[in-house]
Formats: C-alpha cells, sequence, structure tokens
C-alpha cells in the first residue's frame, strides 16, 4: 500500500501507510433485535452550482445510490435531517423534493424512510406566534404525508425563538400530534447541534427539559413512534429511556457512546436498550451493519470488536463544533467512491481544517471503513495538493 504524508494541527506532516482491512457486510434486509436508521447526506452537482451560497444543484442520481447502499446494509434513512444540511443550506423546498424522490425509491426496494418535517420555511423571530409556528409545523407534515411518507418531527428554531414556557411547547406539539395520520419520531437536537435550540421544551436545565418533554411524550403517547435525542450524554439517555411509556422507543442520537448506547443495560445485549438512529452510521455503514448482525447473533465479541474503532473516528467527526460533523462524513463518502469530489451545499466543505480531514482518515482507516484503501490513499493525495502538501 501507498504512503501518504499527511497534515497535523500544528503544520508538521507525517508519512502514513494505511493498513486496516475493509469491512464488506453481506446484503442484510433489517437488523432483528435493533431499529437501526443512518440519516444521509446529500450530493451535490458543482458543475451545475452556479451559486454555491443560494443555489445549490443536486446531484439526484448519487444521492439516491447513497440511499439505496444504506438499505442494502439494513438501515433505514433518517431523511432530510440534519445530517442532509438541513438547515445548513438544505432548505425547505428542496428538502421536500428530496423527500419525495427518497420515499419513492424506499418504496421501490422496500427500504424503510421516515423524512424531518420541521418549520424551517419559517425565519424565527419573537414576533412569531405559536400558532404561525404550529401551522408550519403542520404545513410540512401534510406535504410528507402526501407522498406517503413518515414523520420525523424535527426541533423547531421558530419555537425556540417564541416559546416562554413548557405549557407553550405542549400546546404546540399537542396540536401537531393531533393531526398526524401514523407515529411520528419526535427529535431533540441540543445546541452543540445547533446553537438557535438552547433551552427546547422550556428550559436551559437539562433536567428539567427531560421532565418538560417526558410530559408531552406521556400525553401523546399513542402518536409517538420514539424518540431521538442528540445531546451526547448517556447517562442522560439512559435515564430518560427508563421513563418512557411502553411502547414508545429511544433512539440514539449519540454519536460519542452509541456502542453501549444500543447493546443497553446488559453486558449480554438484553434489558433496556436504545434503538438508533445516527449520523454517524452513514460514514460508518458496513462496521455498523456487521455489529447488528452480530448483535442478532448473540455474538458480542464481535460486536464490540466491530464498533468499538469506530468511536474514535466518530469522536473525532463530531468534535466541537459539533454541527460542522457534516464536513466529515462527506469526506468520507468522497474517499470510498461514493461521490466524485468533496463539495458541499453552501461550501461547507471548508467548516474542517486539512489537519482534521487527515486524521479522520487515519482513523477510518483503523475502523475498517476505507472499503478501497488505494483509492482512498490515491483521492486524499490529490485533496492535499492544493492544500500545498506535495
Amino acid at each position: 500500500m501507498d504512503a501518504v504524508k499527511l497534515i497535523r494541527p500544528d503544520g508538521s506532516t507525517y508519512v502514513y501507510t494505511p493498513t486496516g482491512e475493509p469491512l464488506i457486510p453481506a446484503p442484510n434486509a433489517s437488523f432483528q433485535k435493533r431499529i437501526a436508521f443512518a440519516a444521509a447526506h446529500v450530493v451535490i452537482d458543482p458543475l451545475r452550482t452556479a451559486e454555491p451560497l443560494t443555489s445549490p444543484v443536486v446531484d439526484w442520481d448519487a444521492t439516491l445510490a447513497y440511499r439505496e447502499h444504506l438499505w442494502s446494509l439494513g438501515f433505514g434513512v433518517a431523511e432530510a435531517m440534519d445530517t442532509a444540511q438541513r438547515g445548513m443550506g438544505l432548505d425547505w423546498p428542496l428538502g421536500l423534493e428530496l423527500i419525495t424522490r427518497s420515499t419513492a425509491a424506499g418504496k421501490a426496494r422496500g427500504g424503510v424512510v421516515f423524512c424531518g418535517a420541521g418549520t424551517d420555511h419559517l425565519a424565527p423571530s419573537p414576533t412569531v406566534t405559536l400558532e404561525a409556528v404550529t401551522n408550519a409545523y403542520l404545513e410540512q407534515c401534510e406535504a410528507i404525508e402526501a407522498v406517503g411518507g413518515r414523520i420525523i418531527l424535527m426541533a423547531s428554531r421558530a419555537l425556540a425563538a417564541v416559546a416562554r414556557s413548557a405549557e407553550d411547547y405542549a400546546a404546540v406539539y399537542g396540536k401537531v400530534l393531533s393531526q398526524v395520520s401514523q407515529p411520528v419520531i419526535l427529535h431533540w437536537l441540543g445546541p452543540m447541534f445547533d446553537p438557535a435550540l438552547e433551552g427546547y421544551w422550556g428550559s436551559p436545565d437539562i433536567p428539567s427539559a427531560t421532565k418538560n418533554c417526558l410530559a408531552i411524550i406521556r400525553a401523546n403517547a399513542s402518536k409517538i413512534d420514539g424518540i431521538k435525542i442528540s445531546l451526547l450524554d448517556a447517562k442522560l439517555e439512559i435515564a430518560m429511556r427508563r421513563e418512557l411509556p411502553d411502547g414508545v422507543r429511544m433512539y440514539t442520537g449519540d454519536d460519542f457512546n452509541y456502542d453501549r448506547l444500543i447493546l443497553g443495560d446488559e453486558p449480554d445485549g438484553t434489558g433496556s436498550h436504545s434503538d438508533a438512529l445516527l449520523g454517524i452510521f452513514d460514514a460508518i455503514a458496513p462496521a455498523a451493519s456487521l455489529a447488528l448482525t452480530a448483535l442478532d447473533a448473540g455474538d458480542l465479541t464481535r460486536y464490540h470488536a466491530l464498533l468499538e474503532p469506530t468511536v474514535p473516528l466518530s469522536r473525532h467527526i463530531f468534535a466541537a463544533p459539533t454541527q460542522h460533523y457534516k464536513a466529515g462524513v462527506v469526506f468520507l463518502a468522497y474517499l470510498n467512491g461514493f461521490q466524485q469530489h468533496f463539495r458541499m451545499i453552501h461550501g461547507l466543505e471548508s467548516a474542517r481544517s486539512i489537519a482534521h480531514l487527515c486524521e479522520l482518515f487515519v482513523l477510518a482507516d483503523k475502523a475498517g471503513v476505507l472499503r478501497d484503501p488505494a483509492l482512498a490513499t490515491q483521492r486524499i493525495k490529490a485533496f492535499l495538493v492544493p492544500a500545498g502538501v506535495a
């Protein structure tokens, strides 16, 4: 294997030779013991995007092909979420087109798709009314249901800007949930992912916010499939999932501790556990698919051996500022040949440093998620030339 010269954060260089063995999972229709969604990224067409900061053009073939890849490994797709740059360049009209295309593709091949419904077509403002937020949610929910989609009810920047109490959140969510036709997945995105969501559920104090959220879930349990929380706090997630009503799932969104949260309270994989709705599963799909298959077979040794090496990679991709993790997800898709470029909506490929991406390459190799190390090495070499690395 060819060596490659990489960059450290201090600007010094070092030589690295990939040694990881690519993980190659067999096709899998679904997992038996856990439900697992991968939040999927979007591929743009940089050659047809004339205005990258305002008018991205999506490469629909590459975008849907990646979803086919995820479905083939047993994952459901969480569509038009923050991993797809929702709220960071993917607006609602483009998001709805993505949802429409992805839902149709999922139905054609029997793949599960849940889609993000939010209020991102309503500009956040203290003057916005709760009724306007409710109507914005309902508009998106109705549009998703009209194309046959299932709903992930995303956290709302507009609601965070106008709500003054837990009762305000309860009123909005109660009205929206009363009108959906099928149970939804709630989405609690922490401020490390989106600072505009500070104080969600009516309190900046997380235990108080958790209590308020649980009250909404209990009051509307028949309309809720589960809740995904992305707070990067394993203890909080474990405590909250123990308080959920029967039939309401906890979907971990903890990209730091997913291995043990999915495994659950007991070392043999039994007992209270989290299912998964994770952005990192976009990046580590082969390892995650093999690990969940091992969990189905009761092979906990293999489960740990497969997932544990991915955790340092995930912690690196989701390092602060966490909202820029999308750059790492797309960079890995580029290294792995799923797209022919490293370009993103709004030019967000520039959100991570050259040194950060070099370390990502190393950690991905060690985790076995470079599906063709020779191609990945060739691509990172080409990527580093314009950065001044000879």
